[in-house]
């Protein structure tokens, strides 16, 4: 008996778990895309092997009508062409229905970022509470490395090396990178960990080797860490959206601007193509223009 387009999207995810190895988030993703398709497919009463080219663009109408940012709706279109060549790779089927669908042009907003003021405030009205010291190593985590807040949370105490500053972060499909560590960020670290280790002491709880904890001694979740930041950007007063990410496109900004080379921060940010970190090259005007004014005859 021939396998649903369910049943195939579900040999799919396993394939994107265990052979690809891509993290939890991912496939969430992946899983979202797909459940997406599934409705339109069940609702037009289409065959997943040959829906028409003329259904595939209704798709994809669909997906803007739903008001979906374009890098979602992009992502979508990624994340079934991708199901497709993995069913052709497999002899599930012969043609890729999705494989004449382009991206749609992507207007790229350009990301908010904080000012290193703005950091130094956060981390300054941090208090010396345990929870305030540990909120202290995120904020300063973040900006000292660049990580995703899902690297962070996944930070164990055998990937900080302080000696040599360094720590071993496990990003988008488990590759591990090493990120540097600012000698402030390595210094509350060093404040950090023996308080850690008293701390789940104190809660009778078992060590299982988390960097960050939560209040019941547990690994801090994502979410909690966006909690944490939301609660020091409404204290300092910056009416900018804030979240990790922030923290993210604020440490490559920092860089560029301060004379790194893009491939050094593509590196450092664990982006495997460079067309993602250029994002970020826009700040570089800014720099560019003051140089000019100095520089050129006319300039000023």
């Amino acid at each position: 008996m021939e396998k649903t387009f369910k049943e195939h999207c579900a040999d799919y995810l396993d394939y994107l778990s265990t052979t690809r190895n891509l993290s939890d988030n991912s496939i969430r993703a992946y899983t979202h895309d797909l459940e997406l398709y599934a409705e339109f497919l069940d609702k037009e009463a289409l065959d997943f092997i040959d829906p028409g080219s003329r259904k595939v663009r209704s798709f994809v109408g669909m997906l803007g009508h739903k008001k979906l940012k374009e890098s979602s709706i992009n992502r979508v279109i990624s994340s079934i062409k991708s199901f497709y060549k993995y069913c052709i790779r497999y002899d599930i089927l012969k043609v890729n229905p999705f494989a004449h669908i382009r991206s749609i042009s992507n207007s790229r907003k350009i990301p908010d970022v904080l000012s290193f003021l703005e950091i130094k405030k956060m981390i300054d009205i941090t208090n010396n509470s345990f929870s305030g010291i540990r909120d202290r190593v995120i904020l300063e985590l973040l900006y000292s490395t660049g990580c995703r807040v899902s690297e962070l949370t996944g930070l164990k105490i055998r990937d900080i090396d302080l000696e040599k500053r360094m720590a071993l972060v496990r990003g988008k499909g488990d590759k591990a990178r090493w990120v540097f560590l600012t000698k402030g960020t390595a210094e509350e670290l060093a404040i950090y960990m023996p308080l850690r280790i008293r701390y789940l002491s104190k809660l009778g709880k078992i060590e299982d080797g988390s960097l960050l904890l939560n209040k019941k001694g547990g690994n801090l979740s994502s979410r909690g860490v966006r909690y944490i930041i939301n609660k020091y950007i409404l204290a300092i007063g910056v009416n900018k959206h804030v979240s990790p990410h922030t923290f993210r496109h604020t440490f490559a900004t920092h860089m560029l601007n301060n004379g790194a080379g893009i491939r050094i921060v593509q590196e450092m940010l664990g982006h495997s193509s460079i067309a993602t970190t250029q994002v970020y090259t826009h700040v570089g005007i800014d720099r560019l223009k003051d140089v000019y004014r100095m520089a050129h005859p006319h300039g000023q």
